[in-house]
């Protein structure tokens, strides 16, 4: 939860009209491949429209993907004001153990800022290839691996890009990005808790697995809408805002899909430019648009593949309803918003709680999966006075999911989900599951004439298919026990073995006044080394997140 509410008003008083939220709601709502979870709308700093989507809920993290990569920005930003980090520097002399064997030219001419522009030098993903060189520190392999071209001069979406400034941050601050932005950025701005996914090096790995709310979205979007100023106090460094949101690197064509007119814009230091404003953006529709000329903030989160179709919806519909003035006589068309944003909801699957028969042969059967790559490899059922439950499994791990009456029935352990469909003839059992943490739903299908499992991922986790590589909540409080969702280790990356030894920052320059406000101790998550949880990075594979 956020520490303090934002300011809200009414649409039609922030010159919002209603119609044409509705009218965007309509399209997303009836866009086939387009599932919507959460929305907000900021405008002249009020929050003027928000509803997420049931089973979604407001106080629920929602790992972010690539929009991960403006907080790593933004602390990047930070370190630089307090004079631990320079942009101009080579990121080698931040490595200075690897500078004996890094011997590239372009590696060693490579700058803190190529990093931070995706301009490398490299004209490809080169995740799979630097873990290939090196499993156990990414940043040598990174810079083990020569770019194709000089630094600064071609963009590639590359994640070790982010996760090489990301190291940087953490290795000049001791701290992990989290700890670091905690006093400076998100106790601030009233961020609530967040979590970050982190590889064995002990590095949060910054280029994605940041969970956050939807608020905590749009008060990022909003700080940089006001140039790093909150509330009357300046949190960012001037010039910062205007710095990482102009295009430092060209990028027509270069995500190399048709019809992605707001890829094409440019990229600057972890945000991409828009057709309108600009944006920091994750994988499945994780959206943060700040939109100066219209002093509005949308802050989304969903699962779709169409990512530039919700833009497009969002630039046909919210973009005209952003009026120059308030506009009176609209308390009835707000009310009417109101309501519907208040029961937004996905659309549960069909089915009965129970099998209208051979509830024996149901509950002594045993479905298998004959795709053995696939998200679960086998399934039971366990009936009890309450109800039945679906146990998943694979190898020595297990999810049970409980099949509940109609609408969805969310359950919190072992990670949040939320089940909804039953039985839909005397053979068939189909459930559909939401991680609620996640963008992520899966189908789950039960034949009893068979006894086989079928299971698919609406949209499939970029870390692997399997159920066992699935980040959430309590994958990052169980990973060191082997729980059912744990971190995949056979990934073809590999897994990151050692534990980074944090360098202390070297002696600090006298530093900006940027934030005055103390944390709570509740707060401040600065755990111990020897209660801090470490995770393996699975793979992620050569996609846009």
């Amino acid at each position: 939860m956020s520490a303090f509410s934002l300011p809200a008003d009414s649409p039609a008083a922030q010159g919002v009209d209603a119609s044409g939220v509705h009218a965007f709601l309509d399209a997303l709502e009836a866009h086939p491949e387009i599932e919507p979870h959460s929305l907000m709308i900021m405008r002249h700093g009020r929050l003027a429209a928000s509803g997420w989507w049931a089973p979604y809920t407001p106080d629920r993290p929602h790992l972010l993907y690539s929009l991960s990569k403006s907080f790593t920005g933004t602390a990047a930003a930070l370190a630089e004001a307090e004079g631990l980090l320079d942009f101009d520097a080579p990121v080698i002399s931040y490595f200075p153990e690897l500078a004996a064997e890094i011997t590239d030219p372009r590696s060693r001419a490579m700058l803190v800022r190529h990093v931070a522009s995706m301009a490398s030098g490299h004209e490809r993903e080169t995740i799979d290839e630097v873990y290939a060189l090196d499993k156990q520190e990414p940043v040598r392999g990174f810079l083990l691996l020569p770019p194709d071209r000089d630094p600064g001069t071609v963009f590639a979406y590359n994640q070790p890009a982010t996760y090489t400034l990301a190291a940087i941050v953490q290795r000049v601050t001791g701290q992990p990005l989290t700890a670091y932005l905690r006093p400076r950025l998100l106790d601030p701005l009233g961020i609530g808790e967040v979590f970050w996914q982190r590889d064995r090096a002990g590095r949060e790995i910054g280029y994605s697995g940041l969970h956050a709310t939807t608020d905590a979205i749009a008060r990022l979007g909003e700080l940089y809408l006001r140039d790093g100023v909150w509330e009357g106090e300046r949190l960012l460094p001037e010039g910062w805002v205007a710095r990482a949101t102009r295009p430092h690197i060209p990028t027509a064509g270069a995500m190399g899909d048709e019809n992605r007119q707001d890829w094409d814009r440019g990229y600057g230091y972890q945000f991409w430019i828009s057709r309108h404003g600009y944006r920091g953006d994750g994988a499945y529709g994780q959206f943060c648009l700040v939109l100066p000329e219209q002093d509005a903030v949308i802050a989304m989160t969903a699962a779709t593949v169409r990512m530039q179709d919700v833009l497009n919806l969002v630039w046909q519909h919210l973009l005209p309803a952003f009026g120059p003035e308030p506009l009176p006589g609209r308390e009835s068309a707000d009310k009417a918003l109101r309501e519907r944003l208040a029961g937004l909801a996905l659309a549960p699957a069909p089915g009965r709680p129970a099998p209208p028969d051979a509830t024996e042969e149901w509950s002594a059967a045993e479905f298998r999966s004959s795709d053995g790559d696939g998200p679960a490899l086998s399934a039971g059922l366990v009936p009890d006075a309450d109800g039945w439950t679906l146990r998943l499994t694979e190898g020595e791990h297990r999810l049970d999911l409980r099949i509940g009456a109609e609408g969805w029935t969310v359950a919190e352990k072992p990670l949040p989900t939320a089940v909804s469909g039953g039985w839909t003839d005397p053979g068939t059992l189909a459930l559909e599951v939401a991680f609620l943490e996640t963008p992520h739903r899966l189908a789950l299908t039960c034949s009893l004439a068979d006894r086989t499992l079928t299971a698919s991922w609406r949209t499939q986790p970029l870390a692997s298919g399997r159920l066992t590589s699935l980040p959430g909540r309590n994958v990052f409080r169980t990973v060191r026990s082997a729980s059912w969702f744990a971190l995949a280790s056979q990934s073809s990356s590999g897994v990151v073995q050692r534990s980074e030894k944090l360098r202390p920052p070297p002696s600090r320059k006298p530093r900006p006044k940027v934030c005055t406000r103390v944390p709570s101790a509740s707060t401040v998550h600065s755990m111990s080394a020897a209660s801090r949880p470490w995770y393996v990075v699975a793979r992620i594979s050569p996609i846009r997140r």
